[in-house]
Formats: structure tokens, sequence, C-alpha cells
């Protein structure tokens, strides 16, 4: 066959060629992304395979993560916080203030938060304060019972909170993500494409921060343990005879106004007085003058 027959024969047969062509690309074409994507692939098959045994362990310990209770934990983790409420005698307020201080230095308690005020009450000022009093929750009874000895308890309330299911759980959780950051990390030293590590990496830092939180979030649960809060207010008792001075030197002084008032009045009315009983003399001699 000449190659003008072979050209007329590839023109008449043109469309199947192009079939053939196409056909050919997208097979290339559907070959190469399904290579680019078997990691993500992979990924995603992790994920899901990590947390179906999350769910796994965490069944196995009879515990859900709307739960806060898990009973079969023995070790239980309790957060435990007391308000007090003092009154001192008037002007022995810094002497009370005093006794706190020392109170948290011998018990090795630290003073979180601390306000002082004045406010006026008659012609003399009361003093009141609150405390934030982080202390040992195995010191908690004693402390709270030496502050107690301060001044008169007007109010007094203790909170306990039992968040070892919480913790169970977050225990849980965090191993979960630990098992995860590991297998990113073979995934990440194994994979070839740039792409791949690319992700990878931000699936590892994505991870880390998230455990760290998982950490932080773990140890806070046991400073709240290991540490009890006082909220402590003291306030100097309100002085009844001062309400008494006050109102008897007012009185005193309403006196002295009134007394001061009458004399102008008379001062006022003295004169005239005088004038008009001299009138008075004088006509009254003109009339015995003229029976006469």
């Amino acid at each position: 066959m000449s190659f003008k027959e072979q050209l007329i024969r590839l023109k008449e047969n043109w469309l199947i060629i192009l079939l053939v062509v196409v056909a050919f690309l997208v097979l290339t074409f559907l070959v190469s992304n399904g290579t680019s994507y078997s990691a993500r692939d992979s990924f995603a098959m992790n994920d899901s395979a990590m947390y179906s045994k999350s769910m796994e362990y965490a069944g196995g310990y009879g515990l859900s993560y709307s739960q806060d209770f898990a009973p079969e934990v023995e070790d239980r983790k309790i957060t435990k916080n007391s308000s007090l409420s003092l009154e001192v005698k008037g002007g022995e307020f810094k002497l009370a203030d005093s006794k706190v201080k020392s109170i948290v230095s011998s018990s090795d308690s630290i003073v979180l938060n601390e306000s002082l005020n004045t406010r006026e009450n008659g012609n003399k000022e009361e003093y009141y304060g609150s405390y934030s009093i982080k202390v040992e929750s195995s010191k908690l009874d004693s402390v709270v019972s030496q502050l107690r000895e301060i001044g008169k308890v007007t109010y007094f309330t203790e909170n306990s909170n039992d968040i070892t299911g919480s913790y169970t759980n977050r225990e849980i959780e965090l191993e979960v993500e630990r098992e995860r950051l590991l297998r990113y990390q073979e995934m990440y030293n194994s994979a070839e494409k740039i792409s791949d590590k690319i992700e990878l990496n931000d699936r590892i830092f994505n991870q880390e921060r998230t455990i760290k939180y998982l950490e932080d979030s773990l140890k806070n649960m046991d400073q709240r343990v290991d540490y009890s809060t006082i909220n402590l207010n003291i306030s100097e008792k309100y002085s009844y005879s001062n309400i008494a001075l006050v109102k008897l030197s007012d009185l005193v002084r309403s006196f002295v106004n009134s007394v001061n008032a009458l004399l102008k009045f008379l001062f006022v009315i003295i004169p005239f007085a005088f004038l008009g009983w001299i009138v008075y003399l004088v006509s009254r001699n003109k009339k015995n003058s003229k029976k006469r």
C-alpha cells in the first residue's frame, strides 16, 4: 500500500483514531490521579480507624464522652472550694488582715487576688476587703478553721465537685491523639511525594497542638484537685454607738442653732418693744395730767 493510500485510509478512519487517543489520555490521567490520592485515602482510612479505635477503647471502659461519672474508677478526682464572710469589730480590720496573711504564710498558701476598701460611716471610716486564696486541698479544712477564728462568721459554704469522669475521658482522648501522631510521623517518613510530605507536616503540626491542649487541660484539672480556692470577705462591724453619737451631736447642733436664732429674734424685737413701752408710758402720763 502506497503512502498516498495510507493517508487516504487515515482520513477515512480519523474518528476511530481520535477516540483511541482520548481513551489513552483518560486512562493515563486516572492512573496518575489514583497514585496521587492514594496517600490521602490512606490518611482518611487511618483517621477513621483511629476514631473507631478510640470509640472501642472508651467503650471498653464503659465510658462515654458525655458522661462525668466513671463509677469503676477508685482514685476519684474531686475539687473543693469554700466561701467565707467574717465580721470584725470597728478598728480591728488591720489586725484581721495581718492574721489572714500569717495564716496564708504558715500554710504555704497563695493569695491570688486581694482588694481592700473603705466606706464612710458617720464621722468614721470602715474597712472591708476580699481575698482569693489558693491552698493545698489537704490543708483546706485546717486553714478554713483558722480563718473562722478571726471574726464572727456571717456566711460560709463549701462546694465539692467530682470530675473523675471528665478526667478519665480526657486521658483516653490524649492517648488516642498520641497514637494518631505516631501514625502521621510514620507516614511522613515513608512518603515519597513532596505534596504528601507537606500535607502530613500540616497534620503533624495540628496534631501536636491538639495534644498540647489536652495535656494542659489535664494539668489544669490536676491543679484544681491539688489546690482548693477560698473566697474570703472581711468587714468591720457596723457601729451603732457611732450612729447614736452622730444623732446626739446633730441634736446639740440643732439646739444651738435654735438658740442663736432666738437670740437674733430677741435682739431685733427688744428695741421696738422698748420704744413701744416708752410711748405707752408717755401717753399714760398725759392722760393722768388731764384728769388732774
